[in-house]
Order: C-alpha cells, then structure tokens, then sequence
C-alpha cells in the first residue's frame, strides 16, 4: 500500500515513470534535483501525515529507501 502511493506522487510529480522498483534511484533514475526532492519530500509529509527531517533526507536515495522510512513512523 505504502509503495503504491509513492508511487502515484512520483508520477504526479515526475510523469511515467516507468518500471519502477524499490532499487529505483531518485535521483539518477528519476532525475530528480533538489528542488524535486523538495517538492517530493512535502508531498510524502502530506499524503502520511508525517515531518521528515533533513538528516533523513540524506539518507533516502531509492524508493524503497523513502517506502521503508514511511512503513518505520506509521
């Protein structure tokens, strides 16, 4: 469930997104640049009512990196 809703604002945000993995790399994969992850990282907030810390930011470099961080503080 957690990963299909990453992956519906990865797509609202990214467009098709193709085969997406939890191995999928934001940044390289994705393309994402800091402003992405800006706007990624307020969605997520959003969508499971949560505060991501910019430590755990830096942490998030897959999606199954960022689907673990949320399934942990649910």
């Amino acid at each position: 469930m957690v990963f299909e809703k990453v992956k519906a604002i990865l797509e609202e945000q990214f467009g098709d997104v193709g085969e997406l993995t939890e191995d999928t790399r934001i940044h390289d994969d994705l393309g994402a640049d800091s402003m992405d992850v800006v706007d990624l990282i307020m969605s997520i907030e959003e969508e499971f009512h949560m505060e991501v810390q910019d430590e755990d930011i830096e942490k998030i470099t897959t999606v199954g990196d960022l689907v673990s961080f949320i399934e942990e503080r649910m």
